[in-house]
């Protein structure tokens, strides 16, 4: 199963077989998992979201306006959840008896998101290990809810915009290359 997930832009032709329309769905939730759990950070984002660009343009099952759309709505909630998960339970991880995660740490990375949380959040998107973090830290340190959304919505729709694009383009060079020979 762990295989799978992380390799399951290698399985997109086959899910596509076998699942139909329902392709939308099962990609929804691995970007929203991915984006909306500290604990996911090993699914694969960037990869298969060229994948999936490539996928749109040599099937006519899978459409690339409608996968921006559902998967900008999946990476956006998954980041505002992954944010109040951290607004939540990042805090009990900060307590004077705990060995690693220490007060002093919580101050300075309140001071680090008032100064640096629209840049970084932004960024995130592009940093595999990062992008499953950085919202979390983000509600731990109680970042403005009005800045973290507005980079949260323009991160998100560049990340999959620019990622999708690069995919549909490599199917587009495959196909005509393969058409060439």
């Amino acid at each position: 199963m762990i295989d799978f997930l992380m390799n399951i832009e290698q399985w997109l032709p086959v899910m596509l077989e076998q699942y139909g329309v329902w392709i939308y769905a099962i990609l929804f939730l691995v970007i929203f998992a991915e984006t909306g759990s500290v604990f996911m950070f090993f699914l694969p984002g960037d990869s298969l979201l060229i994948a999936i660009g490539a996928l749109c343009f040599t099937t006519d099952a899978v459409h690339l306006h409608y996968m921006f759309g559902l998967l900008s709505i999946a990476s956006i909630l998954g980041y505002t959840v992954n944010y109040y998960t951290g607004s939540i339970l990042g805090l009990k991880f900060f307590n004077q008896h705990s060995r690693y995660f220490k007060p002093a740490y919580m101050v300075k990375t309140n001071h680090y998101f008032m100064k640096h949380g629209g840049k970084t959040i932004l960024m995130a998107r592009f940093v595999p290990f990062v992008r499953s973090f950085a919202p979390f830290a983000a509600g731990s340190a109680r970042m403005n809810i009005a800045v973290f959304t507005f980079y949260n919505v323009v991160g998100g729709l560049i990340w999959l915009g620019l990622l999708l694009g690069i995919g549909y383009g490599l199917g587009h060079t495959v196909s005509t290359v393969v058409d060439l020979v």
